[in-house]
């Protein structure tokens, strides 16, 4: 299919993923064929790079008139409230991150758009998950609302794909860590934080312990498996719950002293807080050997090249 006929939605545009991915779009399909949309105002980061409009996902008739209206055919769906903030308001959280993806499945399968993106989570894994290189398909018993939330769209969007040929595609995103836009409540965001802390205090209070081992990825490698997972032949696609993905894994302590090399005069001190538990229920690493084999994914960055990137950005944005 070539790349003028298509017409991008990116909802949640303003967001950590949002920004970064809508301007990969651009670059692919042009500035005006890829409309971003937030509740938010415009980041920045966005400003005259091409459409921009206020919508709100849970206003499914305004959405449903937008995407007619600007002739969509392909819906990134991004909005989404993450697991700490959701914690906060769990009843706002199931029903943003569920209708949302509702709404659209729903007009997707109406309007017979070409493709959907929605992301997933390693929040969908839980105590009883593997710790250890967590396989594609386990036992998943969530904890949070947003893994609940997460887990449930997986079958949505499977349910979509198989009884209306709705071509959903998804990936189970790890903790995301971009010196572009800043983080949206998640119990991963240490790793954004600590770089910038790194740089203006030389000093870090992490509020998870000093031997926290997550699931990462540095948000090229995301932006890439995303428009990647995107870009694959329909038949490769061959899961349509959600993709493992997986980029690193390392510990407060590890980032801390990769910091070091660059920044020796840096320290860390642990006050760990609600979020301890969180990420004590999520495996340490993950199995994304379906996605290498069905879509060839391969991640290019480990924590030092990460590292190094980061605080040459952050220091060059200053």
């Amino acid at each position: 299919m070539s790349a003028i006929k298509e017409k991008v939605l990116v909802i949640g545009a303003s967001g950590q993923i949002g920004v970064e991915l809508t301007l990969a779009l651009r670059k692919i399909y042009g500035g005006a064929n890829v409309i971003a949309a937030d509740l938010r105002e415009e980041n920045d980061l966005l400003k005259g790079s091409g459409p921009y409009v206020s919508l709100d996902i849970m206003n499914k008739e305004m959405l449903h008139v937008l995407i007619l209206r600007q002739n969509i055919t392909q819906i990134y769906l991004l909005a989404a409230i993450l697991s700490a903030t959701g914690e906060k308001n769990p009843n706002l959280a199931w029903h943003l991150n569920m209708q949302g993806l509702l709404n659209v499945l729903d007009i997707a399968r109406e309007e017979n758009l070409h493709k959907v993106y929605w992301p997933s989570s390693i929040a969908v894994f839980g105590p009883t998950s593997p710790k250890q290189n967590c396989p594609q398909q386990t036992i998943i018993e969530p904890t949070t609302v947003y893994g609940i939330s997460k887990y449930a769209g997986e079958f949505w969007c499977n349910y979509y794909f198989n009884r209306y040929g709705v071509d959903v595609r998804s990936l189970r995103y790890p903790g995301l860590i971009s010196y572009k836009s800043a983080p949206g409540g998640g119990t991963t965001d240490y790793a954004v934080e600590i770089y910038h802390d790194a740089l203006e205090e030389k000093s870090y209070e992490s509020f998870l312990s000093e031997d926290t081992y997550l699931p990462m990825m540095y948000m090229p490698d995301a932006i890439r498996a995303t428009i990647e997972l995107m870009e694959a032949p329909k038949e490769k696609i061959k899961v349509r719950t959600s993709y493992n993905l997986s980029g690193m894994s390392f510990s407060p302590k590890e980032i801390a002293a990769s910091i070091q090399k660059h920044i020796p005069e840096f320290t860390i001190s642990y006050k760990p807080d609600s979020r301890q538990a969180i990420a004590d229920s999520w495996p340490q690493s993950i199995d994304d050997s379906v996605a290498r084999n069905d879509w060839g994914w391969k991640p290019e960055f480990d924590l030092n090249g990460m590292t190094e990137d980061m605080l040459k950005n952050l220091t060059a944005g200053k």
